[in-house]
């Protein structure tokens, strides 16, 4: 029985690309991994990355932080001023399995928390993303997941029946919220855990 899967809306952060500030953070705090955690958990937190996600100036973030913070500011300069070194590469099998999916004619778009200023810095350097029809950033909708809005603002936008679609990210946070717009959803931990949750759509790789 083939697929009623028509399209799959990928995260990029987690799923395809390995993001994660603490490849930055461990080389500025080295062995203290207690001040790094208070300090990504406290200070430049998600919450607060995800402002900037959502549209909010690099430039006029850091400096309200460290106006903020002041006894923090070189960490605080660090995390957009040296934001590439937050990028470790792709994550290990998503790549070919994104390359099987798009051979079983399945459509692949990106949903994914992004600021503008960022993203720049790194589309062009990973040939994955060019494997997605369309790349939807919370920057460009100025809305972050798990806000509904940002959701709303691709589903709009893809010629594809919400029945029909399947999204995938790594935050439970984010999958329980496209669940509650209707969306089937999957909590990705690793390439092959997506691989056999995907046998669950009919979608045999």
């Amino acid at each position: 029985m083939p697929s009623e899967v028509q399209g799959i809306l990928f995260d990029l952060g987690g799923v395809v690309i390995d993001w994660n500030p603490r490849h930055l953070y461990r080389n500025v705090f080295g062995d203290d991994a207690t001040r790094m955690e208070f300090f990504l958990t406290n200070i430049c937190s998600t919450e607060w990355n995800e402002l900037q996600d959502a549209g909010r100036a690099l430039s006029e973030a850091t400096e309200s932080r460290v106006r903020e913070y002041p006894e923090w500011e070189p960490e605080i300069r660090a995390y957009y001023g040296r934001w590439r070194e937050m990028i470790a590469g792709e994550i290990s099998g998503t790549d070919e399995l994104l390359g099987e999916l798009s051979r079983m004619r399945i459509r692949l778009f990106a949903l994914s928390n992004w600021s503008l200023e960022t993203f720049p810095l790194i589309s062009g350097q990973f040939r994955v993303l060019e494997k997605f029809e369309r790349i939807f950033l919370s920057g460009e909708a100025h809305a972050a997941k798990p806000d509904r809005r940002f959701y709303e603002f691709a589903l709009e936008r893809i010629d594809i029946p919400k029945s029909r679609l399947l999204f995938v990210d790594d935050n439970l946070r984010n999958v329980e919220a496209a669940r509650g717009l209707s969306l089937s959803a999957i909590h990705f931990h690793d390439a092959s855990q997506l691989r056999r949750d995907l046998r669950a759509f009919e979608l045999y790789l």
